[in-house]
This record gives structure tokens, C-alpha cells and sequence, in this order.
């Protein structure tokens, strides 16, 4: 069980609150993926939440802004989860979605190991990029993180690298 799981209720979580027209569907897609690079918790449609810092609070009031030149709607709340349970569930929510994401980067890191010399600082210098990303909306880090970790460092070791 991750440590997270057990803390109280304290945290606060921004959240934006969108509508978009339909048409055009392109305002619509950059959206979702531009969500999606965040990590955002989808609470439900057109709505979201990140945990509250001043990162993900500015991320969130230019997705604002990109909403309302497309001609929507957008809103910036900050709120408090009522139970710890709800805090819990948004937690974990996340958590396993970045867990999907770091047990693939192990998969690819692993599958690189099996390559040759070159390939292997191809890959690894790939899958560093990969990790960075994933790190910056890995807000509940789940258990393969550290996994994903270590097929990164004998990746690292087996291409010649420096450990990072």
C-alpha cells in the first residue's frame, strides 16, 4: 500500500471547469491532450482537478484561457476533498495511471537492454526523455516507479552510461 494513502485530509486540489463547442473539434483535441500531459484527475466531463501548487494552479489558468479563444467557458476552483476517502480515490486514480505508464517504460527499458551497443544509448536517451515526462505529472508515485528506476539503471550500465 502506498504511503499516501494513509494521510489526512489536507490537500488542496485546483480544478478548472471547461465547455467547448463541439465545432471545431481541434480547440477540443489539444485540450484533452494538453490535459492528458498533465496527469489531471477527470472528475467528469469538463471538469478536472491537480493537486494544488502553483505549477499545476498557472498549467491550469492557461488551459483557461486556451478555452475561452476557442469560444468556451472555463473556471479555476480551488477545493478540498469533504473525506478522506475522496482524496484517497482521486489519489489512486492518478497513481495508477502514472503505474500503467512507468511499467511500460521498464517493458521498453528491458526490452532495450536485450539490443545491441548503439541501440541501447538510443534507447536510453529516449526513455530518459520518457521518464522525465512521466515524472512531471507523477504527483502519488505508485511502487513501479522504482521499478521502472531500475530497468533504467542497468539499461544504463549495459549501454556505457552514466547512472542517473
Amino acid at each position: 500500500m502506498q504511503p499516501w494513502l494513509h494521510r489526512p485530509v489536507t490537500g488542496e486540489w485546483v480544478m478548472l471547469h471547461y465547455r467547448l463547442p463541439r465545432e471545431p473539434s481541434g480547440p477540443r483535441t489539444t485540450l484533452w491532450r494538453k490535459l492528458r500531459r498533465l496527469g489531471v484527475a477527470q472528475l467528469s466531463d469538463g471538469l478536472v482537478a491537480l493537486p494544488a501548487d502553483a505549477r499545476t494552479r498557472e498549467a491550469l489558468e492557461w488551459l483557461a484561457e486556451d478555452v475561452v479563444a476557442a469560444a468556451g467557458s472555463a473556471g479555476i476552483w480551488s477545493a478540498r476533498p469533504a473525506t478522506a476517502a475522496q482524496e484517497r480515490e482521486l489519489a489512486a486514480g492518478m497513481s495508477a495511471a502514472r503505474a500503467a505508464e512507468y511499467a511500460d517504460l521498464a517493458a521498453a527499458a528491458r526490452q532495450a537492454l536485450a539490443a545491441g551497443g548503439e541501440d541501447r544509448s538510443r534507447a536510453l536517451r529516449r526513455l530518459r526523455g520518457e521518464w522525465r515526462t512521466i515524472g512531471r505529472r507523477d504527483f502519488f508515485p505508485p511502487p513501479e516507479r522504482e521499478e521502472a528506476a531500475a530497468a533504467m539503471r542497468d539499461l544504463a550500465t549495459a549501454a556505457g552510461e552514466p547512472v542517473r
